[in-house]
Formats: C-alpha cells, sequence, structure tokens
C-alpha cells in the first residue's frame, strides 16, 4: 500500500466526471488499498478514487460505525428519503466546512472488490458520505451546493 497525493483546491480533475470501472484487476484492487491507507493518513471518512487524479468510479468509506467500512464501485443512489442539514468538509478542501442540505436516508447500489452487486441504506453521517462522494464521481464538490460557511482558510 501508498500514499497518495490527495488533489485540492481548484485542481481540474475535480471537476471532471470518473469513469465506469469495467475490470477488477490488480490495479483496481491496490488502487482501493492505496486509497483507504490516503483516507486514514488523512483523517477522512470518506474518499473518490478522483480526490487522487484516478478517474475511475471508485468510493472508499469508514465512518467508524460496525458494517460501515466500505468500497463502493460504480455506485448510484437508487432512493433517498428525509433532509438533514450539517456541517460538512473535504479533504480536496482543507480548512473549511458547511453546511451542506443532503438527504437523511439514502440507498445505494453499487460492487463490491469482488464485483458482487449488493445495495446499502445509510443513515445520517453515512447517507452523508453516500451524496458526498458519488458528488465527486461527478465532478460535484460540496461547496456548489453548500447553504453558509462555517469556517474560512
Amino acid at each position: 500500500m501508498a500514499l497518495r497525493n490527495i488533489r485540492i483546491n481548484d485542481d481540474p480533475i475535480l471537476r471532471k466526471t470518473s469513469r465506469k470501472v469495467e475490470e477488477l484487476d490488480q490495479r483496481t484492487q491496490t488502487l482501493i488499498d492505496d486509497m483507504f491507507e490516503t483516507m486514514y493518513d488523512a483523517g477522512g471518512v470518506g474518499l473518490a478514487a478522483v480526490q487522487v487524479g484516478v478517474l475511475k468510479q471508485i468510493i472508499v468509506i469508514d465512518t467508524d460505525e460496525p458494517g460501515e467500512k466500505l468500497v463502493l464501485i460504480n455506485p448510484e443512489i437508487i432512493d433517498e428519503q428525509g433532509e438533514q442539514q450539517t456541517p460538512e468538509g473535504c479533504l480536496s478542501i482543507p480548512g473549511r466546512s458547511g453546511i451542506v442540505k443532503r438527504p437523511e436516508t439514502v440507498t445505494v447500489r453499487a460492487m463490491d472488490r469482488e464485483g458482487n452487486l449488493f445495495e446499502k441504506t445509510g443513515k445520517g453521517r453515512l447517507a452523508k458520505a453516500f451524496c458526498h462522494e458519488i458528488d465527486h464521481l461527478s465532478g460535484v464538490l460540496y461547496v456548489d451546493k453548500i447553504d453558509r460557511w462555517l469556517s474560512e482558510e
């Protein structure tokens, strides 16, 4: 495993659309391992492959709750309910946070790292992580959806 550089601020790759993963080869498995290591080192809850410069639809999430260390490949939101307005930040936008409106409950469909299709419903923090990271795959950052800033650099 290796730490990868997290792309920050105005790096143009953060605004690009990620491509679907067609093959789960050893390079993909290494990328996933590196993403977890990078995310943990940076103190994050989630990380999309685009944040380390790879335009593939891969997300890793670990909210520290049991059963919430997840790999999502080619994820899509299939249901969302309710609303929450909570503080949000991003490893790609260090030193800033703000209030963002997200669904309270989100169900996603994705593949795991072995290629098995699964669905997972998340509430609260996990729902927010699903939305935040899936947005990254379309080049959308939380600052595009912010209601108000909480901190400035």
